[in-house]
């Protein structure tokens, strides 16, 4: 079946050459690896050809008979006195002599087809599954090392473990150990954070650069209570911990929505008798006094020519936002109210935020002499001349009673608690300002976290 579909193959050539050895089918137009010769001059030779055959064709002549030709394209020529001696009836083989198509596909065997599902050698599997093992080990160590090296690398709460001092600086809260507990207060309700995507928070979009990791929950709450505490710009804070600047408003926006939910399910309003058991030694002429009342402002920058309009402040010749906040005499905060607009009056805002439904008339509260809200107020107003909002009391002041130095300087550092954190000195980009009651809430409800109670002693 080879030798009729390929045995021959044809060649373009001018002239065709055939040879005459009997039963003999090769042709030059069918097959170039052949050469073809003329009978010898030579009388003698010629005579032994005639009697061998009478036809003239290579393949019928041994290797050695041929002379090596002087180029490579030359014509094979034969020796002096050469013979054919390989002939179809003498079962003739010429090794030397390339093979036709069917003869190289008979001289190569099919190969077999893999039998993809017979079973591998056990110990073969064994020794791939233990190197499969091994380089699984060495991948997770080399993972762990890069870990290490760029928590090491990044700025994190990790730095100041050690440094109480360095934890109220970066946080407000007073040592690393209150911190660690607020840390495991919440801990244990991150599955139930939602997270601010770019979209929700109307953040600006920033050229595609390298992905960097993701900051651990704990460096983002670090991140958060940084940005409380010291007011720091986001570019500050990205260049701190090696992220972007919209990373650091979602972290922010995320972590102020998530607090607010944590922090503000607690009630913080304190009963009349437990304000008593923790009334300090400075209120002992004020026993009746459950609350200090004061009023918050923060800067902002409006994104709407109506907010614009509502929250310009005369006073402040700025664009402000104003909330009542409450401190107890021991130093909880136990009010915070919603922020209004810099244009609404005290009055309105004390009718409006919920404070007048917690006072009783046997209670009193304690405000500064420029809180002049008196009207539909339900109970004893103290307003000492002390609760200036100064920082210190004229030397006729404290030469006038030393009972109400030491209340001015309790109080002043009740109040200054919550305006250390320097997010209240920064004025509130348009990016904020959809939670800057969160965050202003949360910036008041840690007081309650980073600092232990002022109680007697």
């Amino acid at each position: 079946m080879f030798q009729q579909q390929f045995g021959f193959q044809r060649i373009s050539n001018s002239k065709a050459e055939h040879c005459c050895v009997p039963f003999c089918k090769a042709s030059s137009k069918y097959s170039k690896v052949l050469s073809f010769h003329t009978f010898p001059s030579d009388t003698e030779t010629r005579l032994k050809w005639f009697a061998a055959i009478r036809r003239d064709c290579s393949r019928h002549f041994k290797k050695e008979d041929f002379r090596v030709p002087v180029f490579n394209t030359g014509r094979r020529m034969l020796k002096r006195g050469a013979v054919p001696e390989l002939f179809e009836w003498n079962n003739y083989t010429h090794p030397g002599t390339e093979p036709m198509v069917w003869e190289r596909k008979r001289s190569h065997p099919p190969l077999l087809d893999h039998d993809y599902a017979s079973a591998p050698d056990p110990a073969v599997v064994d020794l791939a599954l233990d190197e499969n093992m091994s380089l699984r080990e060495e991948i997770l160590q080399l993972r762990k090392q890069i870990e290490e090296q760029t928590l090491n690398q990044r700025f994190g709460l990790h730095r100041f473990a050690g440094s109480d001092k360095d934890i109220r600086f970066f946080t407000r809260f007073a040592s690393y150990d209150l911190l660690m507990r607020f840390w495991a207060l919440i801990e244990p309700l991150l599955p139930s954070m939602v997270s601010v995507t770019q979209a929700q928070s109307g953040t600006f979009t920033e050229p595609s650069s390298p992905a960097t990791p993701p900051l651990q929950p704990i460096d983002e709450m670090f991140m958060f209570l940084n940005y409380l505490a010291l007011g720091l710009k986001w570019h500050d804070l990205a260049d701190r911990y090696g992220v972007r600047q919209s990373t650091v408003v979602r972290t922010i926006t995320t972590w102020s929505d998530f607090l607010y939910t944590v922090l503000g399910s607690v009630r913080i309003w304190i009963p009349e008798e437990r304000i008593k058991e923790h009334l300090p030694e400075e209120f002992k002429d004020y026993g009746d006094t459950r609350v200090i009342l004061d009023f918050m402002e923060l800067r902002c920058q409006p994104s709407s020519p109506l907010v614009q309009s509502e929250a310009f402040s005369a006073c402040k010749s700025h664009y402000t936002l104003k909330g009542l906040l409450g401190v107890a005499p021991h130093g909880a905060v136990t009010f915070i109210s919603p922020l209004y607009a810099g244009s609404i009056s005290d009055k309105q805002i004390m009718r409006v935020c919920g404070i007048l439904s917690l006072l009783r008339p046997s209670m009193a509260v304690m405000v500064d002499r420029g809180f002049l809200v008196n009207d539909g107020v339900p109970c004893k107003i103290y307003r000492q001349p002390f609760l200036s909002g100064r920082f210190r009391m004229s030397a006729y002041e404290v030469r006038a009673t030393q009972a109400n130095a030491r209340l001015s300087v309790h109080v002043e550092r009740l109040i200054r608690r919550v305006k250390e954190h320097k997010f209240f000195d920064t004025e509130i980009p348009p990016q904020l300002i959809g939670s800057i009651n969160q965050l202003y809430a949360v910036a008041c409800l840690l007081t309650n976290y980073e600092n232990r109670p002022l109680v007697k002693a």
